[in-house]
This record gives C-alpha cells, sequence and structure tokens, in this order.
C-alpha cells in the first residue's frame, strides 16, 4: 500500500510537470521589433498611435467630452494648464506593441511635455522633449531614464502629428513618435 501511494506521489509529479511544459498557462508573443540601423552606429525605431482610435484616457480640466467616459479630471489650479493622455503605440507594422503616457503642461517657467513608453516584453523608457515644437512641425527631447533593454541606453526621439481626414469627432491622424538610440551610458566613458 505504501508502495502505491509513493509511485503515485512521483508519477502525479511527472504529469504535472510534463503538463506544465508542454501547455504552458500563459503564452506570450513578444512582436518582432522592427529597428533600423543608422549610418552613426545606432538605431531607430518609430511608434504611432492613431487618434482617436488608440487614445485611452486624455485628461484635460474642463473637457466637454472625457475619455473614459464619465472621467473627472481635478479642478484643481494646479492642473488648469496640463494634459494627460494614455495611449496604445503600434508599431511599423500597425500592430500594438504597448502603452505610451504623454504629460504636457505649460506655466510661468517654460514648460515640459514627457513620455513614458512601456513594451511589455522589453521595458520602459522615459522621454523628456522640449516645451516647443520646431518649425512647427516636430518636438524633439532625449531619453532620461529607462529600464530592461532601455536602462542606459543614450538617444533621443522626435515626435510628429501627420493629419488625416478628420470626421465629427474632432482631429483624427497618428502621433509619431521615432526614437534614435546611439549607444549606452557606459560607452561614453
Amino acid at each position: 500500500m505504501f508502495k502505491s501511494l509513493i509511485a503515485g506521489i512521483l508519477l502525479g509529479i511527472v504529469a504535472g510537470a510534463a503538463a506544465i511544459y508542454f501547455v504552458p498557462v500563459v503564452d506570450l508573443a513578444r512582436e518582432r521589433s522592427i529597428i533600423d540601423v543608422t549610418p552613426n552606429g545606432g538605431n531607430r525605431e518609430v511608434f504611432h498611435a492613431n487618434i482617436p482610435d488608440d487614445r485611452i484616457l486624455i485628461g484635460v480640466p474642463d473637457q466637454a467630452e472625457p475619455l473614459p467616459r464619465g472621467l473627472e479630471w481635478p479642478r484643481d489650479e494646479l492642473f488648469a494648464n496640463s494634459r494627460t493622455e494614455l495611449f496604445k503605440i503600434r508599431n511599423a507594422n500597425d500592430v500594438v506593441v504597448g502603452v505610451a503616457s504623454r504629460i504636457a503642461a505649460s506655466g510661468p517657467d517654460g514648460g515640459i511635455v514627457e513620455w513614458v513608453l512601456h513594451l511589455p516584453a522589453r521595458g520602459s523608457g522615459y522621454i523628456l522633449m522640449r516645451p516647443k515644437a520646431a518649425e512647427e512641425t516636430f518636438r524633439s527631447g532625449d531619453l532620461r531614464s529607462g529600464t530592461r533593454e532601455f536602462a542606459g541606453l543614450v538617444g533621443s526621439a522626435t515626435e510628429r502629428w501627420v493629419a488625416t481626414a478628420g470626421g465629427d469627432a474632432g482631429p483624427a491622424g497618428r502621433l509619431e513618435l521615432s526614437t534614435r538610440f546611439v549607444g549606452t551610458l557606459e560607452d561614453e566613458s
């Protein structure tokens, strides 16, 4: 009887290990990164959000139609000149690969525009943009910090709005974020 119990436990462990190995509980698929190598030895990657379809949240004081519906943005004077947005971001193949937040605020000392990209299979990157757009067509900035794949990288990014035919729902187009990473912090020392 005792031998049957031990044999049953061992067979159960083997069967459980085989089931875990052959039938994974979560099947995470990583979308292939679409990276171009630039002449200076760095790499370039372009992400975009299709507006209004990929917008998840928009927080602006006294917004007529908040997203998501029912969102009550704080009416405090501290938030009066700020805008917070959350997007699904897509790669060049128009496949959703992560999420990004964009925060813009203006004030007497100038302003800020900052992005946080989060790509679940790769990590996150924090990009600080210059508040004024260059030539009214794009805004540029630098990668300030990152995690996992983006940890220790040095590089820049540009933000650009590409308008398409809009309807009654407001402006339509795509918000493009082009990143250029040249090397790591260790390479500069």
